[in-house]
């Protein structure tokens, strides 16, 4: 089965999206040429849905069932989720936003404390598990529904090796592979640990976090806590007495370790689902699996993270609109979903349909994002990509010890967090 995995699908990996709040007022067009000022305070029969491109006929296919139900007409216009959401903060004020549209969960939050979300409720029907639940939620109001989820996984070559590490003890094997020197170094491992989103796993696996009290609290501060410098000086073994030196290079090294792994010369990588139609394209005999277990025996504890679909706060539809959304969440449209566009579903009972099918990635990103946590979603969470982008480079690059290293990016995002909220 080939996977249209995309990478503009993932809506938390960017953490310039967290930042992106000016807004960008417009529309892009619609599918029926419509426009969206159709929305919040058109016929009360009618609800406007804005979504990207990619999915607006899978509105169209769902839709129907739904309008002679409930005596509804649902509008779809087209526009970029990031565009939207930061389109609704002036577009819903003027009354010509939409009532419905998809947010990545780490927005959820910052937008709906903002007002600009519509509170809503969640059907108790077992569809959600709670990571999902609290996706969604801030200071307990709930500003969405989930819909999708996401995670970052191992991939690895299976003429290299013949099955997926299972331990990180496993990887450091490799290191010590002849097969995979480059020089001095070794490639037989490969992993972006200067992105603080894919090193962030590694972090709380060895017990650092972000913000304490689940996320919520920016006063509580975890990065340089003794677990997150523990993991940090892991990692800085790798940089310094494993890889090439261009593992360090904070822009290129994503294209680096995607070409020592297209080359067959990289046993294993952790990366997300969007690497799969390149590795395809490439030829590559690849298996994916959750990440390796630490060597303290934790689970490499990445973001969790996915879409949700949310009402704007200026629908005059609010109560048909939450209809919509439970409607598109249930367990049947949930599977239509991943049957249509490979959207890993959040729906419990959906989400075991597809972990029962045979797709390999489905069930890996399944089995990852139940070790997951779910990104803060509070407004401080911007402070945090900024603040410590360079962590584990200065660390690595020995700028800094690991301790010096995190002490100075816990700094700068205090200091940033003391100025601005």
């Amino acid at each position: 089965m080939k996977v249209n995995w995309k990478k503009a699908a993932l809506g938390l990996v960017s953490g310039s999206a967290l930042l992106a709040l000016a807004a960008c007022g417009g529309n892009s067009g619609s599918t029926d040429g419509s426009n969206a000022d159709a929305g919040s305070g058109s016929d009360e029969k009618t609800i406007t849905v804005s979504v990207g491109a990619d999915y607006i006929d899978y509105i169209n296919e769902v839709k129907s069932d739904f309008e002679s139900e409930n005596d509804v007409t649902i509008n779809v216009v087209e526009m970029d989720m990031f565009d939207q959401m930061d389109a609704l903060q002036l577009d819903g004020p003027a009354g010509k936003g939409p009532d419905v549209t998809m947010s990545p969960y780490d927005r959820v939050g910052q937008v709906g404390s903002q007002g600009h979300l519509a509170e809503m409720t969640l059907p108790d029907d077992g569809r959600y598990s709670d990571t999902d639940k609290q996706q969604v939620t801030i200071d307990d109001k709930i500003y969405g529904a989930p819909a999708m989820i996401e995670a970052v996984v191992m991939f690895y070559n299976k003429d290299l090796i013949d099955e997926a590490p299972a331990t990180f003890s496993d990887l450091e094997e490799l290191a010590k592979d002849d097969r995979f020197a480059e020089g001095d170094d070794n490639v037989g491992f490969l992993a972006r640990w200067t992105d603080f989103y894919y090193t962030y796993g590694l972090l709380a696996g060895y017990g650092g976090y972000v913000f304490g009290d689940e996320g919520t609290d920016p006063s509580d501060l975890g990065i340089n806590n003794e677990g997150s410098v523990e993991a940090i000086s892991y990692a800085t073994d790798w940089f310094q007495n494993v890889w090439p030196q261009g593992m360090l290079d904070v822009s290129a090294n994503e294209n680096l370790m995607l070409d020592y792994f297209n080359q067959g010369k990289t046993a294993a990588i952790i990366y997300g689902p969007w690497g799969v139609n390149g590795f395809e394209e490439a030829g590559i005999n690849y298996g994916v699996a959750k990440i390796p277990t630490l060597s303290n025996g934790n689970d490499y504890e990445t973001f969790g993270g996915g879409k949700a679909w949310v009402v704007s706060n200026y629908s005059q539809n609010k109560d048909v609109s939450q209809q919509f959304v439970e409607y598109l969440t249930n367990e049947a449209n949930q599977e239509k979903l991943y049957d249509m566009r490979h959207d890993i579903p959040a729906n419990i009972m959906a989400q075991e349909t597809v972990a029962a099918s045979d797709d390999p990635v489905a069930k890996a990103v399944i089995e990852q994002y139940s070790v997951s946590q779910p990104m803060p979603n509070i407004p401080e969470m911007s402070e945090v990509w900024v603040g410590a982008e360079n962590m584990l480079f200065d660390a690595g690059s020995g700028n800094m010890t690991p301790q010096e290293a995190a002490d100075n990016a816990a700094k700068t995002i205090e200091e940033a967090i003391e100025q601005k909220y």
